[in-house]
C-alpha cells in the first residue's frame, strides 16, 4: 500500500463516519417529529419506540467505535509510513502538511456525544409523552 492509498482510505473511514452521524441525526428527528404529531398518550409505544432507539443508537455508536479504530490504525500507518522506497521528491512537503490536519475525534468524545444525544433523545420522548397525559387529563376534568 502506497502513501496516495493510505491517505484515501484515511478519508474514506472519515466519511464513514460522517454517514454514520448523518443517519444517526436523521433518526433522532424523525423519532422527534413523529412523537411531536402524536396527539393521544401511548406509553407503550413511547416505550417500545424508546426501546428501539435504544438499540439502534447502542449498535450505530459500535459502529462508530469501528470506524474510530479503523481511522486511528489508518492515521498510525500513515505516519510511520517509510518513503524511501523512490517516491515523491516533495513526499516529505506534503507529509509535514498533511500529517498535523489528521485528527480524528477520539472514542472517548464519539461516544460522550452519542450517549449524551441518545438520553437526551429518549428524555425528549418521554417528556412528550408526560406532556400528552397531562393535557389529557386536564381536557377530561374541564
Amino acid at each position: 500500500m502506497n502513501y496516495n492509498e493510505l491517505i484515501q482510505l484515511y478519508f474514506e473511514r472519515a466519511n464513514a463516519m460522517q454517514a454514520y452521524w448523518n443517519l444517526y441525526v436523521v433518526i433522532v428527528g424523525g423519532l422527534l417529529a413523529f412523537s411531536s404529531m402524536r396527539k393521544q398518550p401511548a406509553a407503550v409505544t413511547t416505550a417500545l419506540v424508546s426501546v428501539l432507539f435504544a438499540l439502534f443508537a447502542y449498535k450505530n455508536l459500535d459502529a462508530m467505535h469501528d470506524v474510530t479504530a479503523q481511522r486511528f490504525a489508518t492515521l498510525q500507518a500513515i505516519k510511520q509510513f517509510d518513503s524511501s522506497g523512490g517516491a515523491l521528491a516533495n513526499l516529505k512537503q506534503v507529509r509535514d502538511l498533511l500529517e498535523p490536519t489528521l485528527t480524528p475525534a477520539t472514542y472517548g468524545s464519539v461516544r460522550a456525544t452519542h450517549v449524551t444525544s441518545d438520553v437526551l433523545t429518549i428524555a425528549a420522548l418521554l417528556a412528550m409523552e408526560f406532556r400528552r397525559r397531562k393535557l389529557r387529563q386536564a381536557l377530561t376534568a374541564s
